[in-house]
């Protein structure tokens, strides 16, 4: 039996790797859908600033999901693809029915802070299983996913 992939990675490597990235590929998902929701529903003083943020970051996480996916798909494996797998693995949760600037800002916060603890777990796996490939596309989103984070720092601070 072949040991390796089509594009030369070890398979039982890939699958972990796949494996991780169809987490962050759910996550992902949740967050999307979180901040459309808040770009829809935000209310109050903030109103024009955040609805453009909003929506600015969900345009930003629909082409990394597309990367995700992209990335399963060029390993060899099978991104996940229906919202009830996305629900399942998440470990972000939906967050309805929320629409004050704080709040959203929070829900933001912790919804990255989740994405990010895993894009660091994938990059050690990536890196250690010699997958340069998903090493350079999660260190990218991770350098702008940390940017992201300390400006909602300074909007909480």
């Amino acid at each position: 039996m072949e040991k390796l992939t089509n594009i030369g990675l070890q398979k039982e490597d890939s699958l972990q790797i796949a494996e991780k990235l169809n987490e962050l590929l759910a996550n992902y998902h949740l967050y999307y859908q979180n901040l459309r929701g808040f770009h829809w529903n935000i209310k109050g003083i903030h109103f024009f600033q955040l609805h453009a943020k909003f929506e600015e970051l969900y345009t930003v996480s629909l082409t990394k999901i597309d990367a995700i996916a992209e990335r399963i798909l060029t390993i060899g494996q099978q991104p996940l693809h229906t919202f009830s797998d996305y629900v399942r693995v998440s470990s972000i949760k939906e967050a309805g029915n929320l629409s004050g600037d704080k709040e959203t800002i929070s829900v933001t916060h912790e919804n990255l802070s989740t994405l990010l603890d895993l894009e660091r777990e994938i990059l050690k796996l990536a890196a250690d299983t010699g997958d340069e490939g998903t090493v350079s596309l999660i260190s990218e989103d991770i350098n702008e996913n940390e940017k992201t984070l300390w400006m909602l720092n300074a909007f909480l601070s």
